[in-house]
């Protein structure tokens, strides 16, 4: 009987424990949860949130959001999400639809406060190899994290954003946009030192889109092999660009490890010019606090390595 009496007992306080536990469970408040698109954008938007939420980035990393499609996971973390941060159609058009007249959407060309480059209303007419021949490469520039200026204004934008989904940490994430626009400002000094030196050493890139980074630190771009990634260059295109490097006129010739070197090797084949690689989406960076001002850092060396 008293061991009968035990076993109650024992089974009392283990029920016991189990209706105590359960209102501090359900009373448990769900993690702020944040998106992004691509990797370079999350690493700005880790250093805000960092000490205080996480942020995961929708694109695996190195893809091209250029030509990217939505999978049932990709829509299930958009759906779950407090806050999804993105560039705008100019860049993830596949998020259009999705996300229009969402309010935890944050489009960052939108904003008015972000100094945006505009492509110049350049025209592709090489008929050679393409079907839409009259591609027109004009409106806003979206890599805007290719820009340490611009970077800096969107982290300004997005901690508004946090702070206005997320009230609680509004001193965290203050503190966390102080300390980047530091960072920032400090590798700006040191890639001005670095670069300063070759701002007359020219070059081409794979495609139209380091014009933030160019701009910043006076580079001297001689031209590009496409508009955009996606798109194969033209003929006409790869011959001026011959020209120019038989003519002694550029450094280097950069690729992107997103895509296939074979057309830059090609048209380099049988010159002195050097072939350097440029990573736009920061595969190889590690990610985690001050992860963009490393991203700055190696795209600085990339760029010093090939035009010294």
């Amino acid at each position: 009987m008293r061991r009968f009496t035990s076993w109650c007992c024992a089974v009392a306080l283990v029920f016991s424990g189990t209706v105590y536990a359960g209102p501090a469970f359900a009373n448990e408040a769900k993690a702020f949860s944040v998106v992004t698109t691509v990797k370079p954008l999350n690493m700005i938007v880790q250093d805000l949130t960092a000490g205080i939420t996480r942020s995961d980035t929708l694109l695996p990393p190195g893809t091209s959001p250029h030509d990217y499609a939505l999978r049932p996971s990709d829509m299930k973390k958009l759906r779950d999400a407090d806050l999804v941060i993105w560039v705008g159609p100019e860049l993830e058009m596949f998020l259009a639809n999705m996300l229009e007249g969402k309010e935890n959407s944050l489009a960052l060309t939108e904003q008015h406060s972000i100094d945006f480059r505009h492509y110049e209303h350049a025209v592709d007419n090489d008929h050679d190899d393409h079907d839409d021949h009259n591609h027109s490469h004009d409106g806003i520039d979206p890599h805007l994290w290719l820009g340490p200026k611009q970077a800096i204004q969107a982290a300004n934008v997005i901690t508004g954003a946090l702070v206005k989904h997320d009230p609680l940490h509004k001193k965290g994430y203050e503190d966390n946009l102080t300390m980047f626009v530091s960072e920032v400002n400090q590798t700006i000094s040191e890639l001005n030192n670095k670069l300063k030196p070759l701002a007359e050493h020219g070059y081409f890139v794979f495609h139209d889109g380091y014009g933030y980074f160019e701009e910043q630190f006076g580079l001297n771009n001689l031209g590009h092999f496409t508009v955009k990634p996606d798109r194969r260059p033209g003929a006409k295109t790869l011959i001026s660009i011959r020209r120019a490097l038989q003519d002694q006129q550029a450094f280097c010739v950069f690729s992107e490890p997103q895509f296939s070197p074979a057309v830059v090797n090609s048209v380099v084949s049988g010159t002195d010019v050097k072939i350097g690689t440029l990573d736009p989406m920061a595969t190889e960076i590690a990610e985690g606090k001050g992860g963009y001002a490393r991203f700055l850092t190696e795209l600085g060396a990339s760029f010093t390595k090939c035009l010294e």
